[in-house]
């Protein structure tokens, strides 16, 4: 596609670190097709350093779970419907929301209105849980943009615009790391079979998984006296709570090398989430396991519409990695899974197999896809040409 030599005002809003990542490689993009191009709204330091001006600071709208949003309520419609007002009164030919659907999509559907054509970035779990949200989706935005393969089939089901551009991670992260020279950095036994546990980034999900994980590796310990077991931190302060509950026991805790730990192990036990992503992206076997309290568990349960919890199942589409969810998720139970893995290479084979093959799914130029479906839907006609 060749450059545009029209000037084109674009308005970004990133939510948090992800986001200005995500934003700063679209933005680079952007720029080579469009080099007349200008940016604003909200973004962090790489968005801004790439030209974005930016109206509010990124972290007035990094907020997380239920009760700080509500809290910052006012606060938040306040900084939409100003950024409301300024695209329009600017006319902007574009708005992009990356991530932070609860705000974006709002945002989007008054600009929409307003006559701007508008895109989204990283779509919501709309997929898993309150599916009725594609009707608004559909009234929001003109384009959404997916990191996720089976997300792209969701959107194309329910006739709303999207493109897949595959996930940035699978590119970030390399293939084919070697486990001697991550063990070497971490300085842990270069020899012994290594067990990473990560019980999660927040509090409520170490508070519940915790417990069961302890009692897991004491089963383990039977038949493979030999295994090492070292727990994955996100930062000092869940580094501190993991450590609270070993009470006499002692195991190592990583923070800032996770990745190096994951590269590290022979096979991996963790929570639902991003993580299973990275885990699969370094090609380690693994087992999902999840608790959270009672009540959470019966809302959310209710509200979910997908067969399977992990990334690695929603993208192959079958059970190829052990979910243990709640009740299911007791230490016999994990003991047996993670025991057949150890055993039975086979298994092992299998998951890693699959692995590879969906990281060439995932492995493309996210930035570049992404900002190439922009430029059609800047210019339908010149992007066809």
């Amino acid at each position: 596609m060749a450059t545009n030599p029209v000037a084109v005002r674009v308005a970004l809003v990133a939510g948090e670190e992800s986001g200005d990542i995500l934003g700063a490689g679209l933005m680079l993009e952007l720029k080579t097709l469009y080099p007349q191009i200008s940016f604003v709204g909200i973004g962090g330091q790489r968005m801004i350093t790439l030209g974005l001006e930016s109206k509010y600071p990124l972290d007035r709208l990094s907020v997380m779970g239920l009760i700080e949003p509500l809290k910052r309520l006012p606060e938040l419609l306040k900084i939409r419907s100003g950024l409301a007002k300024l695209f329009l009164a600017e006319k902007v030919d574009l708005f992009i929301g990356i991530d932070s659907p609860d705000f974006n999509l709002g945002l989007a559907r008054k600009l929409k209105r307003g006559g701007v054509k508008t895109a989204h970035y990283v779509s919501p779990s709309v997929w898993a849980w309150r599916q009725g949200r594609i009707k608004s989706i559909r009234k929001s935005i003109d384009l959404m943009l997916t990191l996720l393969p089976f997300e792209a089939q969701f959107y194309r089901d329910h006739q709303v615009p999207v493109k897949y551009v595959g996930h940035p991670l699978a590119t970030d992260i390399q293939a084919d790391l070697d486990r001697r020279e991550a063990r070497a950095r971490l300085d842990i036994d270069l020899d012994k079979p290594i067990l990473a546990l990560l019980p999660g980034s927040r509090t409520g999900e170490i508070k519940h998984l915790m417990p069961v994980y302890l009692e897991t590796i004491d089963l383990l310990r039977k038949n493979r006296p030999d295994l090492q077991f070292v727990f994955a931190g996100l930062n000092g302060d869940k580094a501190e709570q993991i450590r609270a509950s070993f009470g006499e026991k002692e195991f190592d805790v990583v923070t800032a090398n996770t990745l190096d730990l994951l590269v590290a192990s022979d096979l991996v036990l963790a929570a639902s989430g991003t993580t299973t992503l990275e885990i699969m992206l370094v090609n380690r076997p693994m087992v999902v396991a999840y608790r959270t309290d009672w009540l959470s568990y019966k809302i959310i349960g209710s509200m979910v519409k997908v067969p399977y919890v992990s990334l690695p199942n929603l993208i192959s589409g079958k059970a190829l990695v052990p979910e243990l969810i709640q009740g299911r998720a007791t230490a016999e139970n994990l003991a047996i899974e993670l025991q057949s893995i150890l055993d039975n290479s086979e298994i092992c084979n299998i998951q890693q197999t699959a692995f590879a093959d969906m990281r060439q799914q995932l492995e493309l130029p996210s930035s570049r896809l992404a900002a190439k479906s922009i430029a059609a839907l800047l210019d339908p006609i010149g992007a066809q040409t």
